[in-house]
């Protein structure tokens, strides 16, 4: 048994998701040290390129469950969030790559189920989480400094299908 709740530990697989994006793995940014989980403020003093990975403020609605069921299936919408050291002529450029890189990665991550099966025959899990059910990358939106941010950034909506045991939330894979 784990004693890290369920959604906290889809957090965390997803961080080293994103921490897999470095030049050794053939990326051309580095990420390594530079994932947040729940954080939205930063400054002068962080490093770029750094991603973030937020809970949206509205859950989506969960699928009806049986009456005195214990399991909870639904999607939950994750937020991710780059920043990036501008470009003088073309500030936004940068948000652009490093978000193609961030969907690459999750696209990678959402395959590995299926290319573990086809290599060893066995089921894996997307993030090695079995409750894990789904995986739908969104489009994302590329923003330019503004009241929010002071360099470029991107905003990238991932949805996470997910079938909770409400009885056990620290149940390990």
């Amino acid at each position: 048994m784990s004693d890290t709740p369920l959604r906290l530990r889809v957090q965390m697989a997803l961080t080293q998701v994103f921490e897999s994006i470095h030049p050794g793995n053939q990326y051309t940014h580095d990420l390594r040290g530079k994932v947040f989980r729940g954080r939205l403020m930063f400054g002068d003093s962080d490093p770029l390129p750094l991603v973030s990975i937020l809970e949206t403020p509205i859950a989506p609605d969960q699928l009806p469950q049986p009456v005195d069921s214990t399991v909870s299936n639904g999607e939950w919408d994750l937020l991710i969030q780059g920043f990036v050291e501008d470009d003088k002529a073309h500030p936004t450029d940068p948000a652009h790559y490093l978000m193609a890189e961030v969907k690459q990665a999750l696209a990678i991550a959402r395959e590995k189920p299926e290319v573990d099966r086809q290599k060893t025959g066995e089921a894996s899990h997307l993030l090695g989480i079995k409750e894990v059910t789904r995986l739908q990358i969104g489009a994302g939106t590329v923003r330019p400094a503004d009241e929010i941010s002071a360099t470029a950034y991107f905003w990238l909506n991932i949805t996470l299908g997910l079938a909770e045991d409400l009885l056990s939330p620290y149940e390990d894979s």
